[in-house]
């Protein structure tokens, strides 16, 4: 692979940050492309690095696209309005970029020499199970949001689309992400209770009752080095759900985890009948075909969660530099 440079879109974001360094390490060179929403401080740690280029730009904006795909072998898209709050607060937006953006995105680096093209979606896109089955690949899709919407439309387009035999896209449905990044956030489920309870704050839990799977950002992050490093007929117009089995949990399941390590906190559920989102995700697709197994836990990322916190590494987890809203 020594040569071979893969353009990552919302290269500093949460699982950007890590993707770049995973990439490096790896053997590849690595382009990063982000508009630093968030600022790009977490790219300070490799921006000398001699196989790293940064370009400062907005997935919109077809001109500085295109100009950034000259010489790319592989796509990773990763850049996007992220979540169901962000993107009901700016519809518009989210629409143009998850979705104008994505398919301009994906029309030029066929144009190019790319050969790879991975979309980050997301697990979301299954909505709400019916009864107590695991959900597949195969499982019917039923989005409940406008972000779910935007990535279940452009991941069909891209899995439908009719490309010349070098490209090969992939869509990775991504589970519910937490741990430590570059960027991180504070915004996201196991994350949060972890950093509220640890301050003593009392946790208001709703509806404890519906399943998620979730996977740590470094494990999201080795998923898409595993499809570009696999054989391109097992990828190949394949669309592969990211996690572990294993790791489904219910929010109530994620809280006494927390309560082996802060057993002292505060908790007051909040029960609620009706939640747009309730999954278990089943994960053998990927591990079977690919040979990708998760390396942490839940309860490993809460403890390492912890002990960032105990270590007052950062002045204020509270932040609004740690949320995506």
């Amino acid at each position: 692979m020594k040569n071979e440079k893969v353009l990552v879109t919302g290269a500093a974001g949460y699982i950007g940050s890590v993707l770049v360094r995973k990439l490096l390490e790896a053997g590849y060179a690595v382009r990063g492309y982000d508009k630093l929403l968030f600022g790009g401080e977490s790219l300070l740690g490799v921006f000398n690095h001699p196989e790293f280029e940064f370009v400062n730009g907005d997935v919109r904006d077809a001109n500085k696209i295109e100009e950034a795909l000259d010489g790319v072998d592989h796509v990773v898209h990763l850049a996007a309005i992220v979540g169901d709050p962000a993107c009901a607060k700016q519809p518009e937006l989210a629409k143009e970029t998850n979705w104008d953006a994505a398919k301009q995105l994906f029309e030029l680096s066929q144009k190019k020499t790319v050969q790879r093209f991975v979309f980050a979606s997301t697990c979301s896109n299954y909505g709400k199970m019916e009864g107590d089955a695991y959900v597949t690949e195969e499982s019917p899709l039923r989005p409940v949001s406008l972000y779910a919407e935007l990535k279940v439309k452009f991941e069909q387009y891209i899995l439908e689309s009719k490309t010349h035999n070098d490209f090969v896209p992939t869509a990775l449905r991504f589970s519910t992400v937490y741990g430590i990044s570059p960027r991180m956030r504070f915004d996201l489920t196991v994350n949060e209770f972890v950093r509220d309870l640890f301050f003593g704050k009392e946790l208001e839990v709703f509806g404890e009752q519906f399943w998620r799977p979730y996977c740590h950002v470094e494990d999201l992050a080795r998923s898409c080095v595993t499809v570009l490093q696999s054989d391109s007929q097992k990828v190949d117009h394949e669309v592969f759900n990211v996690g572990n089995t294993k790791e489904n949990y219910t929010k109530k399941m994620i809280v006494e985890e927390i309560l082996k390590v802060i057993p002292n906190a505060k908790i007051k559920y909040v029960h609620k009948e009706e939640d747009p989102r309730d999954y278990r995700v089943s994960f053998e697709k990927i591990k079977t075909l690919l040979g990708f197994k998760t390396t942490k836990t839940v309860p490993q990322g809460i403890r390492e969660l912890v002990s960032l916190l105990d270590s007052k590494i950062l002045s204020d987890p509270f932040s609004k530099k740690y949320r995506n809203i």
